[in-house]
């Protein structure tokens, strides 16, 4: 399903959302909970990934950037 793009074991926090951003590094944001809001993106690491169309980028629970094929259309 899933393959690992780069390996750069970040270790998660909880409260925290974890993501690639538009540089191809990994950042994350505080998780906005009842009332109070979330943002103040912070770098935490910089990996350099190039992005492909199609595939959609994730942190993995390796703490690695891994991409998944997207579904496109119905299956019937």
């Amino acid at each position: 399903m899933a393959e690992k793009v780069k390996t750069c074991g970040v270790k998660k926090e909880s409260g925290f959302l974890y993501y690639l951003d538009k540089q191809g590094d990994v950042s994350r944001s505080k998780m906005a909970r009842a009332g109070k809001g979330g943002g103040n993106a912070e770098k935490v690491v910089t990996v350099n990934v190039k992005r492909e169309s199609g595939y959609l980028y994730f942190i993995d629970k390796d703490g690695d950037v891994s991409r998944a094929k997207m579904a496109r259309g119905r299956k019937k």
